[in-house]
């Protein structure tokens, strides 16, 4: 990189904006200015001068990328820099796929344990089974080194079509077993669990908005409706949200033609309304979205569409409150400015982005604990929204606010209780993940024998003490004690229904795991009880 690296990145930048505000307002003239006064020719001057003149050696590809950081700090809290790294970790998950061998795994006493192999991935086409553990990657011990997960990630992932050799190691067999796993697309999914939460009503429980969303979540509608699905309950709890196209589509589902779902405006952007066409599948039948304080722009985008339209209503707690539109631009080397350009506003008018101040992304960051201080999460009384915030429904004019985040119509309080203290430390530090990961690997074999689907799963199989025991005798272990007996039996209850889930989700799937304890989870309760 020489010293005019910065001007070029610059250029190109410009080149891009003036490029995309052409396209949507051909009105907007974008000046550029190169002469004596120009705040570019004094960044220019300002990086060639730090990086010839400076004492000491420089990175200045770190310099660029700090200078750029610096800018869009002082600017909202999502307009954001990431370098080639970064924004390829980003955006895998979105995606919809990555390029692997194509296993689920976790890490138990430093070893790599395949909980399941990805259906007609590459490692299952070898045959690499559920409890395998992992211990060579081309030669290199993974097991027993203390690797970091992420350098374990790194080697697994690679191009798709090159070879990796793996050593493996089998319960039941003496000798290592070696495999050449060609590496491939593999799929990855933002969709958690569908099933029949009760007769006729779906639901589908979604983590994120990604390419890949849509198609997911319409072959669920087209499974549950021929389970008999009349009414849905759309989980969008700690959604953080992601592509604006996936949750369109997804809105459009349920919304008539012509409806707005949402629109976004900006300085130099000219509003652009997104509506239906009216040829959903979910046109009909009632609907409840689940949301809390993690669920964030475009889950939040999905949720004003159904309240505002009156389609849907909405349980649980206020969400997040992004509702800021950032438009990607991309430099050579993979790196990305995500830059911030308008809002989002709801079909009743309601902008979703919370308050902030330029500039200071602390503020911003502890939002969330705010509202813990203040009560909010425990009680809908201590939320308190002045009269200008008042907006109403499109249809059945009901008062709803706007002020930041989707204010639910059937509050749900955070439940402490729920999780006692106890149990949160157990799990905390991966006790109950640990013994269940032992457990299913030492009894896989019993556990498919005995129950060889998960309805006979769900309806028979308990917790045996002897699982119980192992993780109170290492809690004990540990230092970690109920205070007195009755929070000893509520950890003892919540852990029997977890440690369940968590077997049913290594037997099977997500879906499966939140199947089990869903049963427990009080917005997933309430909204049964307000959809029947």
């Amino acid at each position: 990189m020489n010293c005019t690296h910065i001007l070029r990145k610059s250029i190109f930048l410009l080149t891009f904006l003036l490029l995309a505000f052409s396209a949507t307002d051909a009105s907007a003239q974008l000046k550029i200015n190169f002469g004596k006064d120009s705040p570019l020719r004094k960044l220019q001057i300002a990086e060639m001068a730090i990086t010839n003149l400076y004492v000491d050696t420089l990175d200045e590809h770190k310099l660029v990328d700090d200078g750029i950081r610096g800018m869009l700090e002082k600017l909202d809290p999502h307009s954001t820099y990431t370098t080639a790294k970064e924004t390829k970790s980003l955006n895998e998950p979105l995606e919809g796929s990555f390029d692997g061998i194509g296993v689920q795994f976790n890490m138990v006493q430093d070893t790599l344990l395949v909980i399941q192999p990805v259906p007609n991935g590459p490692s299952e086409r070898v045959g690499i089974l559920a409890g395998d553990r992992i211990v060579t990657v081309d030669d290199t011990a993974i097991a027993g080194v203390k690797m970091p997960r992420e350098e374990i990630m790194k080697r697994l992932r690679g191009k798709r079509g090159t070879k990796v050799r793996l050593e493996i190691v089998r319960r039941g067999i003496p000798d290592k077993l070696s495999f050449t796993v060609t590496r491939a697309k593999i799929p990855v999914r933002t969709l958690d669990a569908a099933y029949m939460i009760r007769p006729h009503v779906g639901y589908i429980r979604i983590s994120s908005f990604g390419a890949t969303t849509y198609n997911e979540f319409m072959t669920s509608v087209d499974s549950l409706k021929q389970h008999g699905m009349k009414d849905l309950i759309l989980d969008l709890q700690e959604n953080g949200g992601g592509y604006l196209q996936a949750a369109v589509q997804i809105a459009n589902e349920f919304l008539h033609k012509n409806d707005l779902i949402v629109y976004m405006q900006g300085r130099r952007a000219e509003r652009k309304d997104y509506t239906a066409n009216g040829k959903g599948k979910l046109l009909t039948g009632k609907v409840i979205v689940l949301v809390n304080e993690y669920t964030a722009s475009a889950a939040e985008i999905v949720t004003g569409a159904l309240q505002d339209q009156d389609r849907g209503q909405v349980v649980g707690r206020r969400t997040f409150g992004k509702g800021l539109v950032q438009r990607p631009i991309s430099f050579e080397d993979g790196s990305m400015i995500r830059l911030t350009i308008a809002h989002y506003y709801t079909p009743s008018g309601r902008c979703i982005q919370k308050p902030y101040e330029k500039g200071d992304l602390r503020d911003y960051a502890e939002d969330i604990e705010k509202r813990f201080k203040h009560g909010e999460l425990y009680s809908a009384d201590s939320i308190h929204f002045s009269d200008s915030l008042k907006y109403s429904t499109l249809r059945q004019h009901r008062t709803v606010y706007g002020g930041g985040g989707i204010m639910p119509d059937f509050f749900v309080p955070l439940d402490t209780a729920l999780y006692p203290p106890m149990y949160r430390k157990l799990a905390a530090k991966s006790i109950i993940l640990n013994a269940n990961l032992r457990y299913v690997d030492n009894n896989r074999k019993w556990l498919h024998e005995n129950y060889p689907t998960f309805g006979s799963f769900k309806k028979s199989f308990t917790v045996p003490q002897q699982l119980i025991d192992e993780v109170l005798a290492e809690g004990e272990k540990q230092k970690i004690k109920a205070k007195d007996d009755k929070e000893l039996q509520r950890t003892l209850e919540v852990m029997r229904l977890q440690l369940k889930a968590l077997i049913a989700r290594d037997l099977w799937d997500m879906s499966e795991y939140f199947e089990i304890i869903n049963e427990m989870n009080p917005v997933v309760k309430k909204a049964i009880e307000v959809i029947h």
